[in-house]
């Protein structure tokens, strides 16, 4: 996960996120560097949008407490029905969207 850290900490100040830049944060925290991983970090983020990345993760776990509470409420209403099986289908298109802008980081945690 330290490796993955770096590479935020980089994004988030604005600076690149190559090789060098991540060793050295690694090295700055007290890391044993290994250089397999840093080198299948940065490929793996390459072409990916981080800011859009995070915000589809984080999506999901908002919305599961919203998606739970649905049923409950529609299940109470004959009309409720017919949004709920929508709101279902909206769940999972998000977690495919997702799941293919984090095709690039899963390889890191493998």
């Amino acid at each position: 996960m330290e490796y993955i850290y770096a590479a935020m900490l980089l994004h988030k100040a604005g600076k690149e996120v190559n090789e060098d830049a991540v060793k050295k944060v690694l090295e700055a925290a007290g890391v044993d560097v290994d250089e397999a991983r840093v080198k299948a970090l940065v490929a793996s983020l390459e072409g990916v949008n981080i800011d859009e990345a995070v915000e589809k993760a984080a999506t999901p776990v908002a919305a599961a407490p919203a998606a739970a509470a649905a049923p409950a409420e529609g299940g109470e209403k004959a009309e409720g029905g017919e949004g709920e099986k929508k709101e279902e289908k909206s769940p999972e298109e998000e977690k495919k969207k997702e799941e293919q802008a984090a095709a690039g980081l899963g390889a890191l945690f493998g």
